[in-house]
């Protein structure tokens, strides 16, 4: 795949769009029947590891949506995990902040390419003067070392203070010459969306995002987690079973990076907006900007579970970018305590896939790979 240019991702974006009619008329009778098979895979999976609940999103533009939820939402309570059932999305949470900038952006409300210190003047006083842009941080190439001051995420230090002790911290690279995964720096795109628009990620969130899309279930931050009895607690894993652990607000204070709660139900929106089916809200030109390959992330090519498919690894804006066995996806995972989350999305392939799950579990991984080799075989003949 190499390092492709706009030009790729527009014609991209523009097959994804043109299509969606033709594809909608051509139904997959054979699909719900591939689903359903899988979903009884993946419960039986999960069964044996004795997780507690998940709840499954699979998206077709060529047949109807297809969610299965599992289990309970703790550890000895009577309460099933429902398509409404609220999660933590922890790093997924980057992919809305990802697409909302590339909206921002497509809409002419944000520059990618404006030196941070435009926004938050102090980091002109730092290493990195006028050279870090708003697209370094969103791409994990701002040049800081890989997860810089995550542990004062887990401390009492509000983000505030946490943005002081980064701006002392020297760059192990210049912007956009090396990847390093972040959690606080990435953050910092509420800043700049607050001081170029006047108006915060939540509202934009909430008003350009989450109501337009009827992602009722869907929401940031601690207190819209616990609303009401409907979302699933955090489990942990003790010597012999799981144990339902306390809900931690610590990275909820990094909103873009962690910060998002969200049902099966809302996840399937989220796939289809990813593939196009609502351009009122995410333009061709959105999806386009949101998926350029900004960043080269070789060390992904190594995961075992995917070693030997992974032949290309980048990250756009909030999304990373593979070419897995010669098919284009667009990935992003999470993991915080007491939670994770897949989400895949095949943009030639008009699919998408998420998992969700209250429990920290590697067995996500094996799941998604899972997922990912059965589509191909079956999309492939």
């Amino acid at each position: 795949m190499k390092y492709l240019n706009y030009s790729i991702y527009y014609l991209l974006a523009f097959c994804i769009l043109i299509t969606h009619s033709e594809v909608a008329a051509n139904v997959d009778p054979d699909w719900p029947a591939f689903v359903k098979k899988y979903g009884r895979y993946a419960e039986k999976k999960l069964k044996r590891k004795g997780i507690p609940g998940a709840a499954l999103s699979i998206v077709n533009m060529q047949s109807s949506d297809y969610i299965h939820t599992m289990g309970f939402t703790k550890v000895g309570s009577s309460q099933r995990v429902n398509q409404h059932t609220r999660f933590r999305l922890a790093s997924v949470s980057k992919t809305f902040a990802g697409s909302l900038a590339a909206k921002l952006a497509s809409e002419g409300e944000i520059d990618l390419y404006q030196p941070i210190s435009d926004y938050i003047p102090e980091f002109a006083n730092t290493d990195y003067k006028d050279n870090l842009k708003v697209y370094h941080i969103l791409s994990h190439s701002s040049g800081l070392v890989p997860n810089a001051y995550d542990n004062l995420i887990e401390s009492r230090m509000s983000y505030p203070d946490i943005v002081e002790k980064l701006l002392t911290v020297a760059p192990i690279c210049d912007p956009g010459q090396c990847y390093g995964y972040q959690n606080v720096m990435f953050s910092l795109i509420d800043d700049v969306i607050l001081r170029s628009t006047h108006k915060s990620y939540s509202q934009w969130l909430n008003d350009a995002i989450f109501t337009p899309l009827k992602m009722h279930d869907t929401s940031l931050g601690y207190d819209a987690m616990v609303q009401d009895k409907n979302y699933a607690f955090p489990h942990v894993r003790g010597k012999k079973r799981w144990y339902s652990a306390k809900l931690k607000k610590n990275y909820y204070k990094v909103a873009p990076a962690a910060g998002i709660n969200a049902s099966a139900a809302d996840m399937a929106i989220w796939l289809k907006a990813q593939l196009g089916q609502y351009p009122n809200v995410l333009s061709l030109d959105a999806l386009a900007v949101q998926t350029r390959p900004y960043t080269h992330t070789k060390k992904e090519q190594y995961r075992r579970v995917w070693k030997g498919h992974l032949s290309e690894a980048f990250y756009g804006l909030g999304w990373r970018v593979y070419n897995y066995d010669d098919e284009t996806l667009y990935y992003h995972s999470g993991w915080v305590q007491g939670y994770r989350t897949d989400l895949v999305v095949f943009p030639h392939l008009n699919l998408g896939f998420s998992l969700i799950i209250n429990a920290e579990t590697g067995v996500i991984n094996e799941l998604t790979t899972e997922f990912i080799n059965r589509v191909l075989k079956y999309k492939r003949g």
